[in-house]
């Protein structure tokens, strides 16, 4: 005699819908710092190379942009939800 089988709707549920694990969140937000603050210093420094003329503006407009992505989405892993 088979088995019994499941209805495909009874098969289909997720027991903790998108749940992340804490570990995987703190590695996450660890990155994003580590990230941010690393695109940050080069968008400083590389700044001041721009404005005394070694370097164009590409790089320092790029990383700035990057160091802000990594907080925004910082603040919003660790903020209130």
């Amino acid at each position: 005699m088979a088995p019994p089988r499941y209805a495909a709707s009874v098969a289909d549920i997720q027991k903790r819908g998108n749940y992340t694990p804490r570990r995987a969140r703190e590695r996450r937000a660890y990155q994003l710092v580590v990230t941010g603050g690393i695109a940050g210093a080069v968008g400083v420094v590389s700044l001041v190379l721009a404005v005394v003329g070694a370097i164009g503006f590409t790089l320092p407009v790029v990383s700035i942009i990057v160091a802000v992505l990594c907080a925004v989405m910082f603040r919003r892993m660790v903020g209130p939800q």
